[in-house]
């Protein structure tokens, strides 16, 4: 028993900086997705081909070649960040993208009747987006956005590359030093219930938003 605890403590150390990246880069990618699907929609052709240029390069290539590009070739031309900035930079601009596209289609969905009945009434366009609009958009990307946050904690494990001692590189170099498979159920047990926490949280919030569906 005295083992198993040793080894959580030291993997409890590796899930603060996994949480840390999770965090933050759901912090930072959420509106700036919000921001590129905006872009995206824009009746200005340069910069909504500009947006559609950037969401086919983060998707279209991997994570970890993104990864590596922000933390190698950033500093050839001047620019030198420490390991977690240069996580959280590459994790952010990848998950923006994604998420501006699920952002686009869950503008794209709502039909221009209700802009129009909403003008009828005498609202403003502030105002229709705030109360009859984006309440419907929230509802309909909640399932795609809660499955790109789960993916998000498991993309997580991709920070081994610049050395950084997350969830899974605690559990494997325990695994390396005492030939032991314990901690790697560990760190299954822990990437289960942090999804089991956010699963929940979203199923809350589809329940909460479900009364906006028209």
């Amino acid at each position: 028993m005295e083992h198993i605890a040793n080894t959580i403590i030291l993997m409890l150390e590796g899930t603060e900086t996994t949480l840390k990246i999770f965090c933050i880069t759901f912090i930072l990618s959420i509106p700036l997705g919000l921001l590129v699907s905006l872009s995206r929609l824009s009746k200005l052709k340069p910069l909504s081909l500009l947006m559609e240029l950037y969401i086919w390069i983060m998707r279209g290539t991997p994570l970890m070649l993104q990864l590596l590009f922000v933390y190698f070739a950033l500093p050839m031309i001047g620019i030198k960040l420490s390991d977690i900035s240069a996580a959280l930079l590459a994790f952010t601009l990848n998950y923006a993208a994604y998420f501006a596209e699920i952002f686009r289609a869950g503008i794209q969905s709502i039909s221009r009747g209700q802009y129009e009945a909403a003008k009828t009434l005498g609202m403003s366009y502030p105002q229709t987006m705030r109360r009859i609009i984006l309440p419907q958009v929230i509802r309909r990307v909640l399932p795609p956005v809660s499955n790109e946050t789960i993916n998000l904690v498991k993309d997580t494990s991709l920070i081994y590359i610049l050395a950084m001692n997350d969830l899974l590189r605690v559990a494997r170099t325990i695994v390396q030093r005492e030939f032991d498979m314990t901690p790697f159920i560990v760190a299954a047990v822990f990437y289960l219930i942090m999804t089991f926490v956010l699963t929940y949280i979203f199923n809350r919030l589809e329940t909460h938003y479900g009364k906006y569906e028209v």
